[in-house]
């Protein structure tokens, strides 16, 4: 039974368009042609209410906060990549325990204009009134949660596939941000101007090295080292068959609390097969151009035996700060993760089965999953 916090979600909330400004919001419809279904014309309207208070807001924040943001210089940050359920929000999460570096969370995902100005007082009523849980995977979700950057890019520069989950009549046109490799020039300037402020935001705010997990950008290695040369990556990889069904699973749960258009039939099968293969296409043609001692694999299966472990491997090959000062604590946030179960997912049918063999196999081959 949904809570009554899951159903003003699914109902009114604003969803990944929480913290969009009225120009935006404008901008966005009108690049949708205004296309609202009526069945979410209630989300439709707190959107437009709440961008209203976005833009009073970031101009103030602009105000306040433009000449510091001018001097700001960016550490050369730690990107976590792999696919959407491969484990980067368990992996993002134990890398967040150390108190030396910062992540995004949510409210400053959802809110990239103003949250310098505003998650103090704002965060509060918020987590009065969101899910205490994710829907797609029951994890603690709470306006302090480190959280994906990529949410910001859903308010914050319109260059993102996420917007795919509001208007999901315009997917291709959305997907065409997953890796820039077929997007135009100027697509890949606004992108990169966008994230490059949010970051010098949360620069300013932490003034600590940054975290940052967002699974597409697994396929934008290319550019994210254009941006910082130095930055390290650390890619997880799980199961590609655990990965597909837990992917269907999550669009099938988290478009109730997004969307602003029926998906008319959309094949979320086929979306699936598809930008797993792109991602992936993207990423190791990409892979080579990481410096040496930048870049380290994980293995979900292995992580979740040995979360330790693993981690002390990862903070030995990319020379994290010393992994003794952290371990303590990491220690006592896998232990309150004992009692934490995952989807169980029915088996696939056999033809669907063979046909992600066939489509993903140099991914099961590059990581030694059966087929």
């Amino acid at each position: 039974m949904p809570t009554w916090r899951e159903r003003f979600s699914s109902g009114l909330g604003p969803g990944i368009l929480a913290g969009i400004t009225a120009g935006d919001w404008l901008k966005l419809l009108a690049r949708n042609r205004f296309h609202v279904h009526p069945a979410f014309l209630l989300r439709a309207l707190t959107i437009s209410w709440t961008s209203l208070g976005n833009s009073l807001a970031r101009s103030y924040e602009q105000w306040r906060y433009a000449h510091k943001l001018e001097g700001v210089e960016i550490q050369p940050p730690l990107f976590v990549l792999g696919h959407w359920r491969s484990g980067t929000t368990f992996l993002h999460d134990l890398l967040a325990v150390d108190g030396r570096f910062a992540c995004p969370n949510l409210y400053q995902a959802l809110h990239p204009h103003t949250f310098l100005s505003t998650e103090r007082p704002a965060a509060r009523p918020m987590r009065a009134l969101m899910p205490q849980r994710r829907p797609h995977d029951h994890m603690r979700m709470d306006p302090a949660t480190a959280w994906e950057d990529e949410f910001a890019m859903c308010a914050w520069g319109l260059r993102t596939p996420y917007l795919a989950w509001a208007f999901p009549r315009q997917t291709s046109y959305y997907d065409r941000f997953l890796t820039f490799r077929d997007a135009p020039p100027d697509d890949v300037e606004q992108w990169k101007n966008a994230l490059q402020l949010f970051l010098k935001k949360l620069t300013l705010k932490h003034g600590k090295p940054l975290i940052l997990k967002s699974p597409p950008h697994t396929g934008r290695i290319k550019l994210l080292l254009e941006m910082f040369p130095q930055a390290r990556f650390v890619h997880i990889c799980r199961d590609p068959y655990v990965v597909f069904q837990s992917s269907l699973h999550t669009y099938a749960t988290v478009l109730p609390t997004c969307q602003l258009q029926h998906t008319n039939g959309l094949d979320w099968t086929e979306r699936v097969l598809k930008q797993y293969r792109q991602l992936y296409d993207a990423f190791f043609e990409q892979r080579h151009l990481i410096p040496a001692g930048h870049y380290h694999e994980v293995c979900f299966e292995e992580l979740e035996e040995d979360p330790v472990g693993e981690m002390a491997k990862l903070y030995e090959a990319l020379k994290l700060p010393d992994f003794q000062q952290v371990e303590p604590n990491l220690r006592r946030y896998v232990q309150s993760l004992a009692g934490y179960r995952k989807n169980i997912f029915p088996e696939l049918a056999p033809e669907l089965y063979e046909r992600i063999g066939r489509e993903w196999r140099r991914c099961f081959e590059e990581w030694g999953y059966p087929l």
